[in-house]
């Protein structure tokens, strides 16, 4: 029990560092995304996985607001090839023009290996991800690999009921030609909750280190997701 309260309190401390540190940057952005997934097995290696989820501006320009910057969708389709390894391949479209006209809507191609590893209390993951995204006047090749350790914060088990703890870091590199390589930084820590088999809940916070090499953007994500599993 001290364990789990230890671990609660460092996240809602981080939680509200990450906050802190956004007020205090000029170029800062800050947004609110929700999200709703659906997760089912085709065969027992195979499983797909369908969201819907959109991003709200709630600090921009240096002034809070709440309005919608975009709307996506998603499909991902992931193929297990032994028990410790998966590949996969996932289809993205965004919703943008109807919301900023200078900004285009994306059509998002994605290719991916994972590999993960279990112990008596975490599972932990790496994951390599090709991503080309097409837009009408632009096209970006974009190389990712991510890191994630997910544990249960109550015991040593993610029990049904009981809360659990993601956390991940991510490069990512982006190439095109009409654009310099842009290099990117993602760290995020997540609070996610299994309500029962089938329905799991998430809430945390994303910290961005955009272009770090050029002009440098921090960005804050505050997440929310519903995840349905049939």
């Amino acid at each position: 029990m001290i364990t789990y309260c230890i671990r609660v309190r460092f996240i809602i401390v981080l939680l509200l560092l990450c906050v802190s540190y956004a007020r205090s940057q000029n170029n800062t952005i800050a947004y609110w995304e929700p999200e709703v997934a659906l997760n089912y097995k085709l065969t027992p290696l195979l499983k797909q996985n369908f969201s819907l989820s959109n991003r709200n501006y709630t600090y921009h320009n240096n002034k809070a607001q709440l309005t919608i910057r975009q709307i996506e969708i998603a499909h991902f389709s992931s193929l297990t090839i032994d028990p410790y390894k998966s590949i996969g391949f996932g289809v993205q479209y965004r919703f943008r023009e109807a919301f900023e006209s200078e900004k285009e809507n994306e059509l998002r191609l994605t290719q991916q290996f994972n590999i993960t590893k279990k112990t008596n209390s975490a599972r932990f993951g790496n994951r390599f991800r090709i991503e080309q995204r097409i837009q009408p006047s632009n096209f970006v090749h974009r190389f990712r690999y991510r890191f994630a350790i997910d544990i249960p914060l109550k015991g040593l088990k993610m029990d049904i009921g009981e809360p659990y703890l993601v956390a991940t870091t991510e490069s990512l590199l982006s190439i095109g030609k009409s654009i310099k390589p842009m290099y990117d930084q993602r760290l995020t820590s997540e609070i996610g909750w299994s309500i029962s088999k089938h329905l799991k809940a998430q809430l945390g916070v994303q910290f961005r280190i955009e272009n770090y090499t050029e002009s440098t953007a921090h960005v804050f994500l505050f997440l929310n997701s519903l995840v349905i599993s049939i």
